[in-house]
Parts: structure tokens; C-alpha cells; sequence
């Protein structure tokens, strides 16, 4: 109950509350401090740890018992603030009167509003209130840290002796908030009125420290609930630091007077719940008695419901139990039917009525689901992302010789070189296509014969490979050999699972590739890169070689059809020759001199044909007057009709 200090100023000394103010004040602020240090630290080597080990338990667990402490820390100091009032009330400080300063004249602008927006901040601070602000921040905080380690994908991992010691300093500070609450709640309203609620947040961080320390004692390899269980134990905390902030933010709409005593404002109503037994439907009806004035025991339905709720729940839970016993196959499965433990048949898909659990149970089994499974140990299937069409070809689809592939396996194949036996190591990629077969003999062996199928096929098929690769050699596997290696496996496999009566059908055996090793890829493509150079060199000397052979013949060829040219020229002149003298010689014969002045007269016209002539006449100049020579340069007339023989008038020939 709140008491105003206008109202009862004389009585509030001898309340309890108000005379033990300043030892809760002391008391609330010591264990504020030390909370708060430990929370600080816990959140230094979340952060220390995040930096290096990303992937880690620690800072996940770190945060979220961080997070409940300091929400224990805002309910401590909200508490502090009453603390502070009700020791001002019986302490009052006193009021020494100050002159009003005359307002100083040469003050600038500037100065004049920087003083009068520190006066409206300092208002506006005043009116919101301290308590208010800092108890906002807090649950910012919180919810801030707790943001930043919200990670459900966190990997299971074994934390060693530092989750021992982790998980005993947890428990022990969880042991001392534990005597703290216990004192709280066995505090009086008279004597201490925040107490009780101040023990609800108490049992918020008490819960989270010991969740935390379960989460450290069980994390080892292959356990993923106590990675779980250390990101979603924040989730408390985060509520309440939500609720607070609600609360710090609601305040700011509610009138308050420095006469009346607060109340505590850092408190929430999901600690409240933290209570055993659990009655949340009781602490709701008094949140709404104290609030609203709404009493829930006078409406009849709410009565009505309270008594028939134990009936009703019992029989919605026989309800429920008998369900149980409708078990729906779906249309990809089967079920096997167990009662009292024992296999009794094998549903199909649909809906099947049995007798309930316990004594009654149905296994699902698949039916006909084809699965593809790869003999390389520890194959885990990586979630593939889309590649853009544009960009460079995933690293999946490397299939290059000198890459590395995470289904490869290594086996050892027989080898001869130098006539001395030896051996190799290959690299192969086989791949098995199987199925639970579609019998219920087969599906009944594949349930209760084999614990895991997928480990079954991968340790037959690596027993029958290296029974099979040990006898050949590499040139029959990437050879003829490759081509019935297949079905061999296949039939050899299937051969022995049958044998162990697994239940398991081998639909196909693909092999996707055989290749040396990664690490010797690069020295085969040295060896073959130095036989296709070898190779080059013999094509490119073979072709120089020929080059000049066709050469020389072509030289030869010329040669011989130059000497044939010239020789047979040769002939054709002298039997020219032979033919024009044989002529030249029956026409003397038969013309005499006349045919001898007729070649002379054609040899001298041949040899004047081109030179340039002035043929002078005896018969000119009459009267034994000799012809007249000039000799100076002139162009002699041309003829017309003989433009090579000119002709003087009067000359004859």
C-alpha cells in the first residue's frame, strides 16, 4: 500500500519499511554491484571467446546467464530507488534558500540558447524520471546480447574440463542467489514490501545458471540439445527484460508526486510465475483484482469451469490415450504393427486401428523410397546452393583428376613393372542405388536385422571392393574391365546382403569415375605432357624431313624437263637448219646466179630495213654537172605510201 507524505508525514518513522531503509539501500546496492561484475565479466569472455572460436557453447551460455543476471541486477536498482526515497523522507535534506542570480546582461546568442535548451533537456529528464531510464536501458541491454547469440544451427561439440568448471561456478553462484531468494521471500510485507517480487527475479537468473550448468555437464560430440538448451534458455530472460521495458515505457503515462510513495517499477509478472505448485490462473486473478478490480470468483461461468475442469481433463486425456491406437501410415511408408512388443503384421498406407500405447505401437518403414548412397566413409550429403548461370562453375563440378572429391575413396590394385609384382593406389567414386524391398519379410528384416541400413551397405560394399579391386590392374579398370566391374559389384553386394537377410535391395551400381590420386595427378599429366611432346617433335621433324625430300625431287624434275626442252629445241633448229640448206641448195641448182642476186637483195633489204638512206641518181644534174651534196641536218620527206623508204622524185633503184 502506498503512503503519501502530506497524508501520514508523522506516522512513516515508525514503519518498519522506512526505519530499515538505509540497510536494504546498503544491502540492495552491495549485491547490485557484485552481480553486475560478474555479469560484466561473463559478457568480456563471451565476447573473447566469440572472436576466436565462433562456433562455440561458451558464449551462447555465457550471454543468457549474463542476461538473467542483469535482469536481477534492473529489479536491485529499481528496489535501491525506493530505498533512497523512504531514507529522503525520514532524512529530509535541508533547504537552504538561494538568491535568484540577476540575469547577466552581455551574454551572447549563442549562450542564451545553449541555456535554454539545457534547462528543457533537464526538465524533460526530471519528468521521465532516473529510475525509468536506467531500468530501459537495462532490458535494451539484454535483449541486445541476447540478439547476438540467437543461433539454433550451433554445432555439438565435447567442451572438456572447462565445462566442469564452468558448471561448478555456475551452480555455485546459483547456490548463493539461492539463500538470497530464500531470505527474500521470507521477508513481511510491513517489513519489506519489494522483497517478494525482488525473489521472483531471483529465481529467473537461478533457473537460467542452472540450465546452463546441465547444458555444460552433457555437451559432448554428437549431443545437439545442450547446444539448444544454452541459446533457447535466453529465451526467459529476453521475456522479462521485454516486459520491463513495457513497464519502463507505460510509466512515462502515470502521474507521479514526490509526496507518494513509489512503487516498484522493475517488476515482472512472468518471475511471478516461476512459482511451485504453478498457478498462473491465481496470479492473474490477482493481477486484475489489484489493477482492475475485477473479482473472477463472483462469475458463475468461471466457477462453473473451475469445478468442471479435473472431469473434463480426465476425459479429454482417456480421450487422447485411446487415440493412440489410430495410427495413419502415409502413401511413401509402412507400418509394423507391434503388440506387447512383438511384430504381429505390416500395415499399407491409410489409416489403421490398433490397441493404445504402450501396449500397442506402429515402426514406420519405407516403401519403396530409392535412396543413392556413396561408399566414402562419413559421406554427409552438403546443402548446394544455386549458382547464377553467369557465374564460374561450382566447385561440385570439378572433375578434373587433380581435385580432391569428397565421395572419392582410395583403394589398393595389383601392378607389374620390371616383371616384379607390386601394387597401386586409385581413387574411385562408387555409388549404390537400393531400396527396402517391397515384401514385408523385407521390410520386417530391414527393421529388426540391421540397426542402420545406409552403415550396412557402406561396410559390405567396402569389404567387396577391396576384395575385387586387389586382382586388377590399372589398365583393365580403365579398360575392358570397367565395363562389367559394375554389375560384378552389384551382384556381390546384393549377394551378401541377402546372406545377413537385411532386407535391402540393390537396384543399381554406378560407377562414376576411376582415376589415380589427386596427389599424382599432376606428375601423370607431366608424363603425358612430355610424350605429347616427344610426339611433336618426331611429327615436326618427320614433316621438315619430307619437305625437303618433295623439294629436291621438285629441283630434279625441273632440271631434267629444262634439259629435255632444250635438247629437243636443239634438234628442231638443226633439222631446220638441214631442211633450209637442203632448199636453198636445189634452187641454185636450178636458178643459178639469179637465185644467189635474189638472196643477196633480201639479205641487204633485211639488213636496210631499219636504217635511214638518201639515194642519189647518176643521171641527175644533166650537163656533167655533179650532184650536189648537203649535208646539214633536216628531216627528209616523208611518202605517204612508204613511210619507211622514202623516195626522192627522179631516183631509181
Amino acid at each position: 500500500m502506498q503512503v503519501d507524505r502530506d497524508v501520514e508525514g508523522a506516522q512513516l518513522a515508525e514503519w518498519p519499511r522506512f526505519q530499515q531503509a538505509p540497510f536494504h539501500g546498503r544491502r540492495l546496492r552491495w549485491i547490485a554491484c557484485a552481480l553486475a561484475g560478474v555479469a560484466s565479466l561473463g559478457w568480456v569472455l563471451a565476447f573473447f571467446i566469440g572472436l576466436f572460436s565462433p562456433q562455440s557453447l561458451w558464449p551462447a551460455v555465457l550471454v543468457s546467464q549474463s542476461a538473467g543476471l542483469w535482469v536481477l541486477v534492473a529489479g536491485l536498482q529499481s528496489a535501491w530507488w525506493i530505498t533512497q526515497w523512504r531514507t529522503r523522507i525520514l532524512s529530509p535534506a535541508v533547504d537552504i534558500a538561494v538568491a535568484a542570480e540577476e540575469p547577466v546582461e552581455h551574454l551572447g546568442w549563442y549562450e542564451r540558447l545553449l541555456e535554454r535548451i539545457g534547462a528543457r533537456w533537464v526538465g524533460l529528464l526530471e519528468q521521465i524520471g532516473t529510475p525509468v531510464l536506467w531500468l530501459a536501458g537495462w532490458a535494451l541491454l539484454v535483449l541486445l546480447s541476447l540478439q547476438h547469440t540467437w543461433d539454433l544451427t550451433l554445432p555439438a561439440a565435447s567442451l572438456g574440463v572447462s565445462a566442469s568448471v564452468g558448471a561448478v561456478g555456475s551452480l555455485l553462484l546459483a547456490f548463493g542467489l539461492l539463500v538470497f531468494e530464500r531470505q527474500m521471500a521470507q521477508q513481511t510485507p510491513a517489513q519489506w514490501p519489494e522483497a517478494s517480487q525482488l525473489a521472483q527475479l531471483t529465481r529467473v537468473a537461478i533457473i537460467v545458471l542452472v540450465l546452463g550448468a546441465l547444458g555444460l555437464l552433457f555437451a559432448r560430440q554428437g549431443a545437439e540439445w545442450p547446444a539448444r538448451l544454452a541459446v533457447l534458455m535466453g529465451l526467459l530472460p529476453g521475456l522479462v527484460a521485454v516486459e520491463l521495458l513495457l513497464r519502463a515505457v507505460l510509466s512515462l503515462f502515470t502521474a507521479r508526486r514526490d509526496s507518494l510513495e513509489p512503487t516498484l517499477l522493475g517488476r515482472s509478472v512472468i518471475a511471478g510465475l516461476l512459482r511451485w505448485p504453478p498457478q498462473p490462473l491465481q496470479a492473474l486473478q490477482h493481477e486484475l483484482h489489484n489493477r482492475f478490480g475485477i473479482d473472477l470468483r463472483q462469475i458463475w461461468a468461471f466457477s462453473y469451469m473451475r469445478r468442471a475442469f479435473l472431469p473434463v481433463l480426465v476425459l479429454v486425456s482417456l480421450v487422447g490415450w485411446l487415440l493412440t491406437g489410430v495410427h495413419e501410415v502415409p502413401l511413401q511408408g509402412r507400418g509394423i504393427y507391434e503388440r506387447f512388443g512383438k511384430p504381429v503384421q505390416v500395415f499399407g498406407p491409410g489409416l489403421h486401428v490398433g490397441m493404445p500405447w504402450p501396449w500397442g505401437r506402429v515402426l514406420n518403414v519405407e516403401n519403396g523410397v530409392v535412396h543413392e548412397l556413396a561408399t566414402s566413409v562419413g559421406d554427409k550429403p552438403a546443402a548446394l546452393e544455386a549458382d547464377p548461370a553467369e557465374g564460374p562453375a561450382p566447385a561440385v563440378a570439378n572433375r578434373l583428376w587433380d581435385a580432391s572429391h569428397v565421395n572419392d575413396k582410395s583403394q589398393v590394385i595389383a601392378s607389374r613393372h620390371a616383371d616384379q609384382q607390386s601394387f597401386q593406389i586409385v581413387n574411385m567414386d562408387v555409388r549404390f542405388v537400393y531400396r527396402i524391398g517391397l515384401t514385408d519379410a523385407a521390410a520386417l528384416a530391414a527393421t529388426y536385422n540391421s540397426a542402420d541400413v545406409p552403415l550396412l551397405i557402406r561396410s559390405t560394399a567396402s569389404r567387396i571392393l577391396v576384395h575385387e579391386f586387389a586382382s586388377r590392374t590399372l589398365d583393365g579398370l580403365l579398360g575392358a574391365d570397367r565395363v562389367s566391374l559394375a554389375d560384378e559389384i552389384g551382384r556381390a553386394v546384393q549377394a551378401d546382403l541377402q546372406a545377413l537377410d537385411s532386407g535391402v535391395e540393390i537396384l543399381a551400381t554406378v560407377v562414376e569415375a576411376i582415376h589415380p590420386p589427386a596427389g599424382a595427378a599432376n606428375a601423370y599429366h607431366g608424363v603425358q605432357a612430355a610424350q605429347i611432346g616427344a610426339q611433336a617433335l618426331i611429327a615436326r621433324e618427320r614433316g621438315a624431313a619430307a619437305e625437303q625430300t618433295n623439294q629436291a625431287q621438285l629441283q630434279a624434275s625441273v632440271a631434267h624437263d629444262q634439259a629435255q626442252a632444250s635438247a629437243r629445241e636443239i634438234n628442231a633448229s638443226a633439222e631446220a637448219a638441214d631442211l633450209r640448206f637442203n632448199a636453198e641448195r636445189k634452187a641454185y641448182a636450178t636458178a643459178g646466179h639469179a637465185f644467189v642476186l635474189e638472196q643477196y637483195l633480201r639479205q641487204l633489204s633485211h639488213g636496210l630495213g631499219n636504217a635511214r638512206l638518201l639515194i642519189l641518181d647518176h643521171r641527175l644534174g644533166g650537163s656533167g654537172n655533179a650532184p650536189t651534196i648537203d649535208l646539214r641536218t633536216f628531216p627528209l620527206p616523208a611518202d605517204p605510201a612508204s613511210p619507211r623508204n622514202p623516195v626522192q622524185p627522179g631516183a631509181a633503184h
